[in-house]
């Protein structure tokens, strides 16, 4: 295939070629949508219910579905603003830190990019390898896992051309699959969704309202997972305004209708397995397969992002090779792994990429409005990195998560300032604002500086 083709009609092969425009808002659409439909709202739905350390459960479901919708209204509009700057640009997101941070200071996030997509491209595996484990009652673990990897890796080749079949031939099928369990679901009676199954009395947000805006956070991190790789696909659009759209109101849209739908299969589960109400209705079976089979567009996007980001540490080695590796490594790493600390890993996403957000927010819409520089020898821009860090400070301070040693020292640091969270503060919400006031405060004083 010769590179004017590629650029024609596929992702380009390495950073130094032009991204083509030529993603519809229907195919962009398409594509958050299917990306806000995951069996992690059927699976981790519960973390929203129980997002204490201890695990019990103290929101009612009622009180989680208005935490999830919170939570996803506002990680939707981040999103989207995380959209525009690639659509604009036409640059993958990581490349666009190189104007936020410098060129070698962007490296840093890349890393932590790089580290969190591995992270949810494996968990992803093993959700589809569990989920087709009890959707056929057994069989090899193992081959499911495998089978996951190569189509995730499948389509990861060809990502342009992934996302026009989500488009043609895949998001109906998953509308039909969703609204079938909606109606099973009710006619087989939802128990009552106030009731809380907390500690007797506490009332249907549970005995702490923090708990509520833990919650959110949870479901908040969920779409800011997808903030660090907005731009790899928006790069692509047709035009900014379609790009914001596509991704904060189709993604948005669609976890909502996702995630309740989790909640109401937990009020209906029996011990049946984690997806049994699903599989106990009509039909359950054959429409759940489609939700198992198009789970590997999840799996598909973190590994090409990977692979795009890794490409600004080493812009001129072909996104394929990148691809077939990191699709055999996600493999390996689903087949020796287990999904056990999973709200621990979104509370460590939250806290990196929403401050990032803020100051990005801060710096390309309201400071300089675009301008951005991209280039491999970008300079160094502290002041943005020290932004950045004060958010993340604010957010491991509110809720410093679960996540061993990295929870022991924000802890720690918590004592050391005799800081206590009120049950009123949000970690997202507060360090998106924190991030970006001192980004405005800190570009003010650099740009006072510069007139001098």
């Amino acid at each position: 295939m010769s590179a004017s083709s590629v650029h024609a009609n596929e992702a380009p092969l390495t950073l130094d070629q032009p991204a083509p425009r030529v993603l519809s808002f229907w195919d962009q659409s398409a594509f958050w949508a299917n990306l806000g439909v995951s069996l992690f709202a059927f699976s981790g739905a519960y973390t929203v219910l129980a997002p204490d350390e201890g695990g019990a459960a103290r929101l009612s479901i009622a009180a989680g579905i208005l935490a999830m919708v919170v939570g996803t209204v506002i990680g939707g509009f981040m999103l989207g603003l995380a959209a525009v700057p690639g659509a604009r640009t036409g640059k993958p997101a990581m490349m666009l830190l190189r104007g936020l941070f410098g060129a070698k200071p962007s490296y840093v996030p890349t890393v932590l990019n790089i580290a969190q997509l591995i992270g949810w491209g494996t968990f992803e595996l093993i959700v589809i390898a569990d989920a087709a484990e009890e959707l056929f009652g057994g069989g090899p673990h193992w081959l499911y896992v495998v089978l996951a990897g190569a189509l995730t890796t499948v389509l990861t080749i060809w990502p342009l051309g992934s996302v026009r079949v989500l488009r043609r031939f895949v998001t109906i099928g998953v509308a039909v699959a969703l609204l079938w369990f909606y109606i099973q679901f009710f006619r087989a009676g939802l128990p009552d969704l106030t009731a809380n199954p907390g500690p007797s009395g506490s009332g249907p947000f549970g005995s702490d309202w923090n708990l509520f805006w833990i919650a959110c956070d949870a479901a908040l991190a969920v779409s800011i997972s997808w903030v660090p790789v907005a731009a790899d696909y928006t790069r692509h659009s047709r035009g900014t305004r379609t790009a914001f759209t596509a991704a904060g109101g189709a993604y948005g849209l669609t976890q909502i209708v996702a995630y309740i739908l989790g909640l109401f299969a937990l009020a209906l589960a029996t011990g049946d397995g984690t997806y049994g109400p699903f599989l106990s209705v009509t039909l359950g079976a054959a429409f759940f397969l489609i939700l198992v089979v198009r789970e590997a567009d999840q799996s598909f996007a973190n590994v090409y992002s990977t692979a795009i980001s890794i490409q600004n540490l080493a812009p001129r080695v072909d996104r394929r090779i990148l691809s077939v590796a990191l699709g055999a490594l996600i493999t390996v790493l689903a087949l020796w792994l287990h999904m056990d600390d999973y709200f621990g890993f979104l509370g460590l996403i939250g806290s990196v990429f929403v401050p990032l957000l803020g100051v990005l927010v801060a710096d390309f819409f309201l400071r300089r409005r675009g301008a951005w520089n991209t280039a491999a020898d970008a300079p160094s821009r502290w002041g943005m990195i020290v932004a950045w860090v004060l958010g993340l400070s604010v957010y491991q301070l509110i809720n410093p998560g679960d996540a061993g040693v990295w929870t022991d020292f924000w802890e720690g640091m918590r004592d050391r300032l005799h800081f206590t969270a009120q049950p009123w503060m949000s970690a997202s919400l507060l360090s998106f604002l924190v991030a970006v006031a001192a980004a405005r405060l800190i570009g003010a004083v650099t740009d006072r500086r510069a007139r001098v």
